[in-house]
């Protein structure tokens, strides 16, 4: 038991196997044993280790609980740092005091939520994004949770909207189904739905692939947006800044493309955010130059492309002297 669980033991697991507490107590006091939260002890010196705190949370509280919310996140890697307080769940009417560091939800879905193997105990991947969608002040919050575990392959838009059919009550419902529609597929990230949602469509702009592959020799590399027989890519970076390394890809991957005979245009948060029509109108322009024919619509009445762009035609090559 203690090899499973990192060396992390609760009274009660302990009483089960025979070591009363007059042994507890005698371990503790000579510090052979420490005293992580009420009633759990981790069963060595010196101090404990992420997992051993993680554990002591879940014995603590009590039978039937799971890692959830940012706890779950940083466990499936959906969450890029640990968070400051552990985050577990516990069926409704249970009466856990929990402890320090701790911060406890309640759930009458605790035992479908929790993965079936995975420990320590925690909610599966799916559970995990919707309990953290439910929580979060706004909808791109919401959409950033589920886009990122989508493209990051840690689950699938099929078996979020599946979960989601679980829950009678769950914040940003009508958005997260949107967003999760089989339209949008390869959707990676929020910018990139932004980019569908705010640029794409509501300007009339052709269909692009998502995260399309290109296979150059041994390196698989994929675009954000590929207008195939336009030979136009759309590259979308929501980073803040580009490390160098980033930034040496990130040229490798334009020069490649463009001795394809591609354009690469690139855009960041505040271009699709901000400037959504003179992105629109200027993704328009490159296609028209590449054999696009159709229109750009107005998103609204507010639209801001009416003076952004004027259709271009091919070029005529003339038959006589200039």
């Amino acid at each position: 038991m203690l090899d499973e669980q990192h060396g992390v033991i609760s009274r009660t697991q302990a009483l089960a196997l025979g070591v009363n507490d007059r042994i507890i107590h005698r371990r503790v006091a000579n510090g052979s044993w420490q005293r992580l939260y009420p009633g759990v002890y981790a069963a060595f010196s010196g101090t404990p280790a992420r997992v051993c705190d993680l554990w002591a949370a879940v014995l603590c509280a009590g039978d039937g609980s799971a890692l959830s919310h940012q706890t779950a996140a940083e466990l499936c890697g959906l969450a890029a740092e640990p968070s400051s307080l552990i985050h577990v769940t516990v069926r409704s009417g249970a009466q856990v005091r929990g402890g320090p560091g701790m911060r406890v939800h309640y759930s009458s879905r605790v035992a479908e939520a929790t993965h079936p193997a995975a420990l320590p105990p925690r909610t599966r991947v799916e559970e995990t994004v919707l309990d953290l969608a439910q929580l979060a002040a706004t909808a791109d919050e919401a959409l950033g949770w589920a886009l990122r575990a989508c493209g990051g392959r840690l689950t699938t838009p099929a078996k979020l909207l599946t979960s989601m059919q679980h829950r009678n009550r769950l914040r940003w419902r009508g958005e997260l189904a949107k967003a999760l529609d089989p339209q949008n597929a390869g959707v990676h990230s929020l910018l990139e739905h932004r980019y569908v949602t705010w640029v794409e469509r509501p300007h009339g702009l052709p269909p692009g692939t998502r995260q399309r592959p290109v296979q150059r020799g041994r390196k698989r590399q994929y675009s954000d947006v590929d207008y195939g027989k336009y030979l136009t890519i759309v590259e979308l970076d929501g980073r803040a800044a580009h490390p160098a390394t980033s930034r040496i890809l990130d040229s490798q991957r334009d020069n490649a493309n463009a001795a394809d005979g591609k354009i690469t245009l690139r855009y960041g948060w505040a271009a699709v955010s901000q400037r959504s029509c003179e992105v629109a109108a200027e993704v328009a322009v490159v296609l028209r130059t590449r054999g696009w024919t159709g229109s750009l619509a107005r998103c609204g009445r507010g639209c801001r492309i009416s003076a952004a762009v004027t259709p271009v035609r091919p070029a005529v090559r003339r038959s006589g002297p200039w």
